[in-house]
C-alpha cells in the first residue's frame, strides 16, 4: 500500500471514529494555500466526501496575499471544486476593535464562514488543523498557564467546525504532497520568530526532540490520556459547581467552596470561562481567608471578595449613572440596573394598603416637592430613616449595617424631591420626613419592577 492510500485510509478511520461528519453532508474547506489546507481538499476529494472551498485574502503580506489567492482559483479549477473568495480590510478591523491583527484575522474568517454555512447549506467548516498544531497548543497553554482542558491540545469537534487531519503530523503531510505532486504556497510569516506559537515551533519543539527524538508521539498519547480524564473530571467538577455557585455561576460561596476536595481547582474552573488565567485565580484563592473587599480585575471582569462570597460581575464603564428627573405622576422611570421604578398617585382610601416590602415606598404627596431626582448616592449623604424618630445616619452607615457587598454599593441609587432632601435610599429604606400619618389623604407609591409593564 502506497503512502497515498496509507494517508487517506488514516484520514478516513479518523473522520469515522470521530464522528466528525456523515457520508453525504456538505463540507466548507477553509483553504489557505498552504500545504495543510491543500491536502486537506486532496484527502476529501479523494474520499469522495462532498465538499467546497472558501478563501480568506486578509492584505497582510502585500503581493504574497495575492499570490496565494491565485494559486487557491488554480488549485479548485484543477480539482473541479468551487471557491468562495473574499477580501479583508483586516488591519482597519483590528483597529476598530481594539485586538490584534491574529485576533482580527480569525474573528473575520470565521464570521464569515458562518455566513457561507447559513447561505449554501454547508454542515461543517472543515479546517486544516494537524497533530504538531495540537502539540504547538498544548505547549502554548502550558507556558500561559492552564487547567486540564488547555492540556488536551485541539479538539477534532468545535461546533460546526471539524478537523479531519489532527491524526496527521505535519511531516506526513509533506510527504503526501510529495507524493502527489502537488505544490503549495508558503506564508513567509510562518518561518519568523514573532508569535509565542513560532517561537515553539522553531526553537521549543526542536529542542524537546533532541532529549527525546519520540517527543511528538509522547505528547500525543498524553493529551489522549488527558481527554479521557477530562470527562471524568468534568463530571466531578460540574457536581461541585452546582453546590458552591448560584445557576449563573456569578456568586460562589467560600464556606462551601473550601469544603470541597480540591477547592483550587474548582476555583480555576468557576472563573476560567470569565477569562482568568491559572496566576490570575491564585491570587483571588490566597484572598479568601483574608480581607473583605478586595477587587481582581481582568479586560472584561471583576471578582470581587465580600466577607464570605465571591461576587463576578462584568468590568463596569467608567461613567456614573446620570441624574434621572422625575417632574410628574404617573411615571415609570427605566433605572441603571435595567429595572423599572413605576411611580403612582393614590388617594388614602379605607381599602388602600401600605406596601411593606423594601421595593415599594410610600410618601404623604402633599410633603411632595417636584421634581424628584434619582441619583446615585454621595459620600455625606444623611437619612432619618424611618422609624428613628428623626435621628439622621449617614447612608453609607446605612448601607455597611445592612452587609451590602461593594458592588452594590457602587450601584446604589436615592430618590431626592426639589429641596435636596433624601426620601429613599431605593430599594433600601425611606426617610421620616414624607412618610404615611394618619391626616395623609393623598399618597404617592413608587415601586421597583424587575421590567416595565
Amino acid at each position: 500500500m502506497n503512502l497515498t492510500t496509507q494517508i487517506q485510509q488514516r484520514v478516513s478511520a479518523y473522520v469515522e471514529r470521530e464522528g466528525l461528519f456523515a457520508p453525504n453532508e456538505l463540507l466548507l474547506v477553509a483553504l489557505s494555500g498552504g500545504a495543510d489546507s491543500v491536502a486537506l481538499l486532496h484527502v476529501l476529494r479523494a474520499l469522495g466526501v462532498r465538499c467546497m472551498a472558501a478563501h480568506c485574502n486578509f492584505h497582510l503580506r502585500g503581493e504574497e496575499s495575492n499570490r496565494d489567492e491565485e494559486f487557491c482559483i488554480d488549485l479548485c479549477r484543477q480539482l473541479d471544486v468551487q471557491l468562495h473568495v473574499i477580501h479583508f480590510d483586516t488591519e482597519g478591523y483590528a483597529h476598530e476593535k481594539g485586538i490584534s491583527i491574529e485576533m482580527a484575522a480569525r474573528e473575520l474568517r470565521y464570521l464569515w464562514f458562518d455566513e457561507l454555512c447559513h447561505e449554501y447549506g454547508y454542515a461543517h467548516v472543515a479546517v486544516a488543523h494537524h497533530r504538531d498544531d495540537s502539540i504547538e497548543t498544548m505547549l502554548l497553554n502550558l507556558v500561559r498557564g492552564t487547567g486540564i482542558a488547555g492540556l488536551t491540545g485541539i479538539r477534532p469537534i468545535n461546533g460546526h467546525v471539524v478537523r479531519p487531519l489532527l491524526c496527521l503530523s505535519r511531516e506526513e503531510i509533506l510527504a503526501y504532497l510529495k507524493e502527489l505532486g502537488q505544490d503549495y504556497v508558503t506564508d513567509s510569516t510562518n518561518l519568523q520568530d514573532e508569535y509565542m506559537r513560532n517561537r515553539i515551533r522553531l526553537h521549543l519543539l526542536p529542542m524537546m526532540e533532541k532529549l527525546n527524538p519520540s517527543v511528538r508521539e509522547g505528547m500525543t498519547a498524553t493529551m489522549e490520556y488527558l481527554r479521557s480524564a477530562e470527562t471524568i473530571y468534568n463530571h466531578f467538577m460540574e457536581e461541585a459547581i452546582k453546590r458552591v455557585s448560584d445557576k449563573e455561576h456569578r456568586t460562589i460561596n467560600i464556606p462551601a467552596l473550601l469544603k470541597e476536595t480540591s477547592p483550587s481547582a474548582l476555583l480555576f474552573e468557576l472563573l476560567r470561562p470569565y477569562g482568568f488565567v491559572s496566576t490570575q485565580v491564585a491570587d483571588i484563592f490566597h484572598s479568601l481567608l483574608n480581607e473583605s473587599g478586595r477587587l481582581f480585575n481582568n479586560k472584561q471582569w471583576q471578582v470581587l471578595k465580600d466577607r464570605d462570597t465571591l461576587i463576578v460581575r462584568p468590568l463596569p464603564t467608567e461613567e456614573r449613572p446620570k441624574n434621572i428627573n422625575v417632574t410628574q405622576v404617573p411615571a415609570e422611570v427605566k433605572l441603571p440596573n435595567g429595572k423599572t421604578l413605576q411611580i403612582h398617585h393614590h388617594l388614602m382610601t379605607p381599602d388602600y394598603q401600605v406596601g411593606r416590602t423594601p421595593d415599594i415606598a410610600t410618601f404623604d404627596a402633599s410633603r411632595i416637592t417636584f421634581p424628584l431626582t434619582i441619583r446615585p448616592w454621595q459620600q455625606g449623604d444623611k437619612i432619618a430613616p424611618f422609624g428613628m424618630k428623626g435621628r439622621k445616619k449617614l447612608v453609607s452607615d446605612l448601607l455597611t449595617d445592612l452587609k451590602l457587598s461593594r458592588f452594590d454599593k457602587e450601584g446604589q441609587l436615592v430618590l431626592t424631591d426639589a429641596n435636596k432632601h433624601i426620601l429613599w435610599v431605593i430599594g433600601r429604606r425611606t426617610d421620616e420626613y414624607a412618610r404615611i400619618t394618619e391626616h395623609t389623604n393623598e399618597v404617592i407609591e413608587m415601586q421597583i419592577k424587575e421590567k416595565g409593564i
